[in-house]
């Protein structure tokens, strides 16, 4: 379940980088996520020890956001064959708040401090 908005705790953002837009659409129907088992420890950290987590959704190549959601549980241990057998980890809440392409232009006065000050898509 998810932990109620804790005050003074940070917000995270996470890019979420998706293979193919199908993974995206099955995402924006059922309200599920699932990423590679080397990203579960980070964003469940991330879950756990702040206020709320925006992932912000990217199918490589698009050239566009398609949307941003809130994490909305922690990863579990149960996996979706939604995705077939593509090497995910377990599945997680999200809570869409927008579901449209965005493309990386709208967003390019956004940096990242943690990635050399380049831009964020």
């Amino acid at each position: 379940k998810s932990p109620s908005p804790r005050q003074n705790m940070p917000v995270r953002y996470f890019i979420m980088k998706s293979s193919n837009l199908q993974n995206i659409d099955i995402s924006q129907q059922k309200g599920i996520w699932s990423t590679t088992p080397s990203n579960e420890q980070k964003l469940n950290g991330a879950f756990w020890e702040s206020s709320v987590v925006y992932l912000i959704f990217s199918v490589q190549g698009s050239g566009c956001f398609q949307g941003f959601a809130r994490m909305g549980s922690a990863i579990g241990c149960e996996k979706s064959q939604d995705w077939g057998s593509a090497g995910f980890g377990g599945v997680f809440k999200v809570d869409w708040i927008r579901k449209e392409s965005i493309p990386f232009q709208s967003a390019h006065h956004l940096l990242n401090p943690w990635n050399d000050s380049k831009k964020v898509q």
